[in-house]
Formats: structure tokens, C-alpha cells, sequence
């Protein structure tokens, strides 16, 4: 079963919302349909993300949410990535760079009530410890919660709680609820 069959979570309307809030302010739209996931700055930005995947979507604006001005204009960010494959020094310092974006990722399934799983993603390599990394992904996102969240994340929670039915919830408690 695709992710987007998740009743009610639909990659669409995550395209949509995501122009609504963010393309006038930072002239980015979200794009499903590709094979890989990929950031290409332009005129509009674009945030693509895998096929129809909800969760693919929401990663991907994690990832934007972490970049600042400057890496949001090289393509990917200008990050370092590994493909799947990865041999146990590559992972680990793949799953120290994914601990926020992925925090991030887990504050927006809440904010929709869809579940979330931390992602590894080496599938054909040394995946790592599955448990520790979570745990540092839960931390995380506590403590994001905790000091504030930055502009971008915390109006993208609002959007996805409202649009969901979920605006009298506290974040805290749907994350909670949504932590796999």
C-alpha cells in the first residue's frame, strides 16, 4: 500500500497547503512525482519529492525547513548525501545530520496525525541501531518544542493541525501519540 493511501493524508493537498503558505514568502512549491527526491532552486524553487509518498513530502519540506538562505540556493542544499549502500561510517554520519530534519519530520506527522517511523534509509548497507537513533530524533523534537520552533516549522504545524482538524490539540501530546 502507497503511503498516501493513508485515509485522509494525500500528497496533493500537501502541494497545495504548501503553495498557499509558503509561495508568496518564498517562492518554493512542493512537487511529487519523481523517482528521487531533490531540491532545485529556480524561479519557483522546487521541493520534489518521491512519486506520491506523503511522508517523501513532508521529509522534504524538513529538509527545506533546516536550510537557510544561502544553501536553499544550490541544488540539494549543497548537503553531502551517500546513497542507500552506505558502509557503517557513512551512516553514522548520515543518521548525525538526519536527527533534525527528521525531528522536524515527526513534528509535522503530528501536526496531521500521521504516523511516524525514523528512516534509516540503507536499505543495501549498515543500517545502524534503529532504537538509539529514534530516541535521539524523540529528543530532539522535544526540545524543539521546548525552545520554539523557527518561523517556517512552527506556521507549517499550524497549517497541517488546522487543515487536519487537529488545531485544539497540543503539539506535545500528537507527538506522543504519533511516535512510532
Amino acid at each position: 500500500m502507497p503511503q498516501s493511501a493513508v485515509r485522509g493524508h494525500r500528497s496533493e493537498d500537501l502541494d497545495r497547503l504548501f503553495r498557499a503558505t509558503f509561495f508568496h514568502s518564498h517562492t518554493t512549491v512542493l512537487e511529487g512525482g519523481g523517482e528521487e527526491p531533490v531540491y532545485r532552486p529556480g524561479n519557483p524553487h522546487r521541493i520534489c519529492y518521491t512519486r506520491d509518498y506523503f511522508r517523501s513530502a513532508l521529509h522534504e519540506i524538513a529538509h527545506w525547513c533546516v536550510a537557510g538562505p544561502t544553501r536553499r540556493q544550490q541544488e540539494d542544499y549543497g548537503y553531502w548525501y551517500a546513497p542507500d549502500g552506505r558502509n557503517a561510517e557513512q551512516q553514522a554520519q548520515f543518521t548525525r545530520v538526519e536527527v533534525y530534519p527528521q525531528a522536524l519530520e515527526a513534528l509535522f506527522c503530528a501536526a496531521c496525525g500521521h504516523p511516524f517511523r525514523v528512516s534509516l534509509d540503507n536499505l543495501n548497507g549498515e543500517a545502524g541501531e534503529e532504537g538509539a537513533f529514534a530516541l535521539k530524533v524523540r529528543e530532539k523534537a522535544q526540545d524543539l518544542l521546548k525552545s520554539g520552533l523557527p518561523d517556517r516549522p512552527q506556521r507549517w504545524c499550524q497549517v497541517l493541525m488546522a487543515y487536519y482538524g487537529l488545531a485544539d490539540r497540543e503539539l506535545e501530546t500528537a507527538l506522543e501519540d504519533t511516535f512510532i
